[in-house]
């Protein structure tokens, strides 16, 4: 898959390259949601900024509502900055996030399958509907903060 570069100015603007136009950091959050591998680049320097912008749209998700990051998940988040196992946390934090959504892409198939496999067409259609709406909020909720 294609990394979408994205140019940070000192303006404070987005720039999607392969669009040609500005972004919002609600925009780029859609871009990650929907699938897209993105790379924000600071445009004076070249350097690689995506952990920055990742983690302000994560405190802007923070913000927004039902936080996905307690205090106290954070406090310990704090405190393995430094440690002797703060490489193991990040690998650990990344493949537990990684079995979480492949078990969740799994149960999804599943049930599309399922829902194919229903004899009752047109309600299944629009049970399929909102199923997707739900699955898309859940995942812009749990992506938007990851």
């Amino acid at each position: 898959m294609s990394v979408r570069v994205i140019r940070k100015y000192a303006n404070r603007r987005l720039y999607d390259t392969q669009e040609s136009r500005h972004l919002t950091l609600d925009e780029v959050r859609e871009l990650i949601v929907d699938g897209e591998r993105v790379r924000v680049e600071d445009a004076t320097s070249g350097d690689d900024i995506t952990r920055t912008i990742l983690l302000q749209i994560l405190v802007e998700r923070e913000e927004a509502g039902e936080p996905l990051l307690s205090e106290t998940v954070l406090t310990q988040l704090i405190r393995f900055y430094g440690g002797e196992f703060q490489g193991f946390l990040a690998s650990y934090l990344e493949g537990s996030v990684s079995a979480f959504a492949e078990r969740y892409d799994a149960m999804q198939d599943q049930f599309m399958n399922f829902v194919r496999a229903n004899p009752i067409a047109d309600a299944t259609r629009r049970n399929l509907a909102m199923w997707e709406d739900l699955q898309k909020q859940l995942a812009n909720t749990w992506l938007g903060a990851a």
